[in-house]
């Protein structure tokens, strides 16, 4: 992933140097069971261990020879060892160590986005408790509908990221498999045994049945819940670009000191953050159809997947990441305006009451379900075309005087009575952050 949407957390995760470590690592756990048994010398483990170095340069340079990069890498590794360099890779193929050296990355890089996700998640149930009675329109099909609080919205996008966080951890969990069962899988030069006794030590699990491979529709989960998060992400950001419309105006994204939002026109305060947001999504979406299309592998293997995650692992991972780190720093400094909210509502002419009117008329005041919707119907067009008052208008109605008391019309205005459960809804936010805590 380029720089400008890089954190360093997760970039380091994915370094030559962080690739080549990892491949070490595995090399080393198999080493110690092997010693262990009797295997191999307790001597050239210790060795390996403690002057074995990792060399990307070196690598390169090797590479350049052989065309393949473990081997590059064995063989800078065993350089700097000396003769008891000559156990490394022992009993093992190329994808005993890779794809168990990427589980241990993607393990590493899912507990990144997960840690992420709970800071959003604790950030806008902050404030969504902080607007628990913020008044605002809800909109269906971009038109007023009925009111809800920001606080409820807040609410709706936290419980969206609780859910993404449970895919990703479960597919983060899923992907914390390795295996070192030998060139198809059937362990012909080291024993089942070596293999739980190498991944136990890593804390992996062993593929139950493998081939070459830890088969992909692992790495396809993995980066299908990581654009599903980013869709998410995509949805709020969508959301604070429509309410920062300038006839809208209800929320703005912060605006430091110094920044400026156009070069043209001095005055543009533009939500541009969630627009880049919005756009990055689209590419955690390609990296998962990438991520999909790898699945179909050849036989036992073949290495179309591998140029493949070199590209969508690290990016998916450090583009999800940053867009988390981001998206919780949009809702901390979001500029909230419940004026504007206010002023929304009112220019709706008290159409958005409509719905509690037809169940007053079909309760209350004995008439059919068409007769009640017809009434209302057309006494809110002509409002809507008059820009007048919707109560005024019904309550001058001869139709629905004649059925419903004044008490009780002014009952189905009463917004406060439409959200009596609002609170219900958002007290279920202790299950994501105990109030108080």
């Amino acid at each position: 992933m380029i720089p400008r949407y890089s954190l360093p957390a997760m970039a380091d995760l994915w370094t030559d140097q962080a690739r080549f470590e990892a491949l070490l690592r595995v090399e080393l756990a198999v080493l110690r069971v092997l010693a262990d048994q009797g295997s191999v010398p307790a001597e050239a483990v210790e060795a390996i261990a403690t002057r074995g170095r990792v060399d990307v340069e070196r690598i390169a340079e090797l590479e350049r020879t052989t065309d393949h990069d473990v081997i590059a890498f064995v063989s800078q590794v065993a350089e700097t060892v000396g003769d008891e360099g000559r156990w490394l890779h022992f009993g093992l193929t190329s994808s005993d160590v890779v794809d168990t050296g990427l589980a241990l990355q993607c393990r590493a890089a899912g507990g990144l986005l997960i840690g992420a996700l709970d800071d959003a998640i604790e950030t806008l149930v902050v404030r969504a408790r902080e607007h628990a009675r913020t008044l605002q329109m809800g909109r269906t099909h971009s038109v007023h509908a009925e009111p809800i609080t920001f606080g409820l919205k807040l609410a709706s996008w936290a419980f969206e990221l609780d859910r993404d966080r449970t895919r990703l951890r479960h597919a983060t969990d899923d992907l914390s498999t390795g295996k070192i069962s030998g060139p198809v899988g059937t362990y012909s030069q080291l024993g089942p045994d070596v293999e739980a006794a190498a991944l136990a030590s890593l804390g992996l699990a062993p593929d139950p049945v493998s081939t070459q491979i830890v088969q992909r529709d692992r790495h396809a989960a993995f980066l299908a819940a990581i654009a599903i998060t980013g869709g998410s992400i995509e949805r709020f950001a969508t959301e604070v670009r429509n309410l920062q419309h300038t006839e809208i105006a209800e929320l703005q994204e912060p605006f430091r000191q110094g920044q400026k939002g156009s070069s043209a026109m001095p005055h543009k305060r533009n939500p541009i953050l969630s627009e880049r947001l919005a756009g990055l999504a689209r590419v955690l979406r390609g990296f998962a159809v990438a991520g999909l299309e790898d699945q179909a592998l050849w036989h036992e293997r073949d290495i179309s997947h591998s140029s493949v995650e070199r590209i969508v692992l690290p990016g998916a991972t450090t583009l999800l990441h940053y867009m988390l780190v981001r998206f919780r720093g949009l809702v901390a400094g979001l500029v909230v305006r419940p004026d504007r909210m206010q002023e929304n509502i009112d220019r709706g002419l008290g159409l958005h009451a409509s719905s509690r009117l037809l169940t007053a008329l079909v309760e209350d005041g004995g008439l059919s379900r068409e007769a009640a919707y017809a009434i209302i119907q057309r006494t809110a067009m002509r409002a809507a075309d008059e820009r007048r008052s919707f109560r005024d208008l019904m309550t001058a109605d001869p139709d629905v005087s004649a059925v419903l008391t004044a008490d009780r019309l002014a009952a189905s205005f009463d917004d406060e009575r439409a959200l009596r459960h609002a609170a219900t809804i958002l007290a279920r936010l202790d299950t994501l952050v105990p109030a108080g805590g």
